[in-house]
């Protein structure tokens, strides 16, 4: 099954004819002066967390995030992942266009980074990485960096087969820049040329995710959220306990003896586990990597050693009082664990 195909199923696309056809005869979308606060609107990278295909967020907490309730801490870490991301764009462009050109197409930017409105429901809108003329024809096109770990999520280059929340971006884009079809350039680690993949424009597909974000904008504007449909979501609704008691009914009471069944086999399934790798190392013995014919099986070795300051007791030494060290003490909220009785 390609990308558009499981984008066509969680959009739910069960249309008639006449829907497909008002799908086709929407406007090329209105371009954007400057970026708009993403809670006005539903953007390509929103797409995904609403049709619940998104590793990252689901489809509650994106409302909650719309809604202005919860806003996603950017660590370092993270902003460096971006920064390095928006850095290497314009090369991936670059090398996507010599690739193109490689190939023998004749190739032609036409813009870059637009930001554009739906023309009939301005709280949907897109902005397009890449506009190109490609042997006559205008397309869309997305430059994406890809770390080495998530390289096997994608497909054969020239196809379709990309992650299925990158496949429903570029679905929304088509839907908010209406073209044929979009070229995908995919830079994993540093390959000396992207891999470049193509996406159809798939009209039942596109009027499915329309209809599907324009249900849940309807949820932001009346203050009616999903369901929560993962753990982060309960634990972020549900951060600290009542100190009350509730009565399970026979639904709920027959959910815990499964959860103890589970845990049970769970159990079981890890002692055996231990046991398989110590029988490994035991034949290992201080040899860092296992392998067979010449492939790794597996690996043993030693993390970097750990250091760790001890503060309180530098703070003590250099005389501080307790109450200088009280002010520079932080309490984080203690954690919430389920403990099945």
């Amino acid at each position: 099954m390609n990308a558009t195909d499981m984008i066509h199923m969680e959009a739910g696309c069960q249309l008639s004819g006449a829907e497909i056809s008002i799908a086709m005869q929407l406007g090329a979308g209105n371009l954007l002066p400057s970026a708009p606060d993403r809670s006005t609107y539903l953007g390509g990278s929103d797409t995904a967390a609403i049709l619940g295909v998104s590793p990252w967020l689901s489809p509650f907490m994106l409302y909650q995030k719309k809604i202005g309730t919860f806003v996603e801490e950017i660590t370092p870490a993270k902003q460096k992942l971006f920064d390095r991301g928006h850095r290497w764009e314009p090369i991936v462009v670059e090398m996507l266009i010599d690739e193109l050109r490689d190939r023998g197409h004749d190739v032609e930017i036409i813009a870059r980074n637009r930001r554009y409105q739906d023309p009939e429901f301005p709280f949907l809108a897109a902005e397009i990485d890449l506009e190109l003329l490609v042997d006559g024809e205008e397309v869309n096109g997305e430059a994406k960096t890809v770390s080495p770990f998530a390289a096997k999520l994608w497909g054969e280059e020239d196809t379709d087969d990309i992650p299925i929340y990158y496949a429903a971006q570029v679905m929304h884009g088509l839907m908010i820049r209406p073209r044929r079809r979009t070229v995908i350039a995919a830079l994993t680690g540093f390959d000396d040329k992207p891999r470049v993949h193509w996406i159809d424009r798939d009209e039942e597909t596109i009027a499915g995710i329309r209809a599907k974000e324009i249900e849940f904008w309807e949820r932001v504007q009346s203050r009616n959220a999903p369901d929560p449909t993962d753990p982060a979501d309960v634990k972020w609704l549900y951060q600290r306990d009542g100190g009350t008691v509730f009565e399970a009914d026979d639904e709920l009471a027959q959910a815990i003896q499964e959860l103890r069944d589970m845990k049970a086999k769970a159990k079981n399934l890890e002692a055996l586990i231990d046991l398989s790798a110590t029988r490994v190392k035991a034949r290992m013995g201080e040899a860092a990597t296992l392998i067979y014919q010449g492939k790794p099986l597996a690996t043993w070795k030693n993390n970097k050693d750990s250091s760790k300051t001890d503060w309180k007791a530098i703070a003590e030494e250099l005389l501080a009082t307790p109450a200088v060290i009280s002010a520079h003490t932080k309490t984080t909220p203690g954690a919430r664990p389920f403990v099945l009785k």
